[in-house]
């Protein structure tokens, strides 16, 4: 259930940027293509080697490509393609696992209708298993959503429209992706359910937070959420997040090492987008009022949150305010009660925005977003 689609590519070159900080890299430009490069996907292994996934339509549709870094992001393999298809290949999803295997899932229209597929790599992205389509049936499936937690289960959430309308799915595999269970259904309702975001937390809990259209209030999108503390076997009743007159959208969660379970989104309450905070002490069955985060005249969008070992919580979005969007950034070292001053991270002449982020196992964090066609990275403390 797509709500805002790939923004439209325009031409120019990134400026020379003053740092955020001095703890934030320069921003370094890791595609130069003929095509756009779009919707990248990062994730960090144990040995801190960053993987960064994009798609790419340089060729007559989008295939994706991927390239690392095994020195903290100052040098980048080659790209490397991993998709040959009549269909277009887009919006990959990256994790890795406790054994440093890279698992990548997309959508792919090549069966005719958007449909998932997996593929992973066992050698630290050198080569890459065959593309395994997950789904057969003809509806259309989107916003795939993975996460992997500490027994190495892969948990996939997505919306698809085979009831009629777009409603929530979920399925794992137990074995490193070759098998797959079958999908479950996570929500039955009258009007499109979608955009899930998915977390694990250290008890291989499962969150699971999504959209709801809900019309007959003067058609807002709410958020809804549901856990399953059985590793995906049997789920919680679903619990209504936000109560707004707006839209709440693109959520994004992560857990943290006592188990309080953050979730962040855009919401237009305040007439323009912000980022919108609330989180739960109790593993989702009670949570906080919704706090605003951003509090500015332009449009706060898209956030995305990681939270290292020692639980610092990482915010990253696209932020219009100063005329164009760029990235901005904050942080909470004290589990969200209170927050850092927003950093502004880019300075560039058009865009920045698809932001994505990860943390590595020295607390470093690791953006990537697309700009004027490209991927670009940032990384900081």
């Amino acid at each position: 259930m797509k709500i805002i689609g790939i923004g439209i590519l325009a031409m120019g070159i990134l400026l020379a940027s003053p740092l955020a900080s001095s703890d934030w890299t320069p921003a370094k430009r890791l595609t130069w293509t003929a095509g756009g490069s779009v919707y990248p996907a990062v994730a960090v292994d144990s040995t801190n080697t960053i993987h960064v996934v994009w798609e790419n339509n340089s060729s007559s549709n989008y295939e994706l490509y991927y390239k690392r870094s095994t020195d903290g992001g100052t040098t980048w393999s080659p790209a490397k393609r991993l998709t040959w298809t009549a269909g277009q290949s887009i919006c990959p999803a990256v994790a890795v696992d406790s054994t440093n295997t890279i698992h990548v899932v997309w959508e792919d229209s090549t069966p005719g209708s958007q449909k998932p597929y997996h593929k992973k790599s066992t050698d630290g992205g050198m080569t890459w298993s065959a593309a395994r389509r997950l789904l057969w049936n003809t509806s259309w499936s989107e916003d795939f959503a993975m996460a992997i937690d500490s027994s190495d289960k892969i948990h996939l959430a997505w919306d698809d429209d085979s009831a009629g309308n777009f409603e929530v799915y979920y399925r794992r595999s137990t074995d490193g992706g070759d098998t797959w269970s079958k999908a479950q259904r996570l929500t039955c309702t009258s009007s499109d359910s979608g955009g899930p975001s998915i977390a694990t937390d250290s008890d291989n809990v499962v969150h699971v937070v999504w959209l709801y259209f809900v019309p007959e209030n003067y058609f807002s999108f709410e958020l809804f959420y549901r856990r399953s503390e059985d590793g995906g076997t049997t789920w919680s009743a679903a619990r209504r997040l936000t109560w707004t007159q707006g839209f709440s959208l693109y959520p994004s969660m992560a857990t943290d090492p006592s188990h309080t379970v953050h979730v962040f989104w855009q919401d237009s309450r305040p007439d323009n987008y912000e980022v919108f905070y609330k989180r739960s002490l109790d593993g989702g069955r009670t949570w906080t009022l919704a706090r605003n985060l951003t509090k500015n005249s332009g449009n706060s969008e898209r956030p995305v949150v990681a939270i290292d070992s020692g639980g610092t919580i990482h915010v990253a979005w696209n932020d219009d305010t100063p005329h164009n969007a760029e990235i901005s950034y904050l942080k909470s070292e004290d589990g969200g009660m209170a927050w850092s001053t927003a950093q502004r991270l880019t300075w560039t002449p058009s865009r920045s925005f698809s932001q994505k982020m990860a943390i590595d196992s020295s607390s470093v964090i690791h953006i990537v977003w697309e700009e004027l066609g490209d991927i670009y990275y940032i990384s900081g403390r």
